[in-house]
């Protein structure tokens, strides 16, 4: 994970030296930092670990943002009609997620999502309360927050 972070700052560092903060201009630093650093790790393991982030890493982003725009758009419409859909609760997560910086970020996740909120964690059995705004069927909801939470694990693993 710190390699695409790594990567992130060459991609700017490219920007900052052209001098052209364009999105296509951010694409090729991005792909430049990634064959950089792809061609500079020394053990081959670790090379192809690092390959196999990357479409993972777009994935991802591309699953996150799909899921922001549905809860965004249900949030909305709850909103603005007169009548309201909302059952709140809250719901008992048990987590794969076992570090610190796994957990942090699927919580934040969760967080950032419209119609959730990470409440608090039981560290001593790795659960996540969480309070959700929409819980029509409760295994629904806690089958899309693992669904969630495993590919934050394929991405940080």
């Amino acid at each position: 994970m710190i390699g695409y972070v790594f990567n992130l700052m060459l991609m700017l560092a490219w920007a900052a030296i052209t001098g052209l903060f364009s999105m296509g201009n951010l694409i090729v630093g991005f792909l430049l930092g990634y064959l950089i650093i792809a061609f500079t790790l020394s053990d081959a393991e670790q090379f192809q670990g690092y390959i196999r982030k990357g479409p993972r890493l777009v994935s991802f982003a591309l699953y996150f943002f799909r899921a922001l725009v549905i809860s965004n758009l249900r949030v909305a419409y709850d909103v603005l009609t007169p009548t309201h859909l909302m059952k709140p609760a809250v719901i008992r997560m048990p987590l794969r997620a076992r570090s610190p910086g796994e957990i942090t970020i699927l919580a934040n996740l969760i967080s950032l999502t419209p119609g959730t909120l990470s409440l608090d964690i039981d560290e001593e059995h790795f659960v996540l309360y969480v309070h959700v705004m929409y819980l029509e069927a409760g295994e629904e909801t806690l089958r899309e927050l693992q669904d969630l939470e495993t590919r934050v694990l394929e991405l940080m693993r």
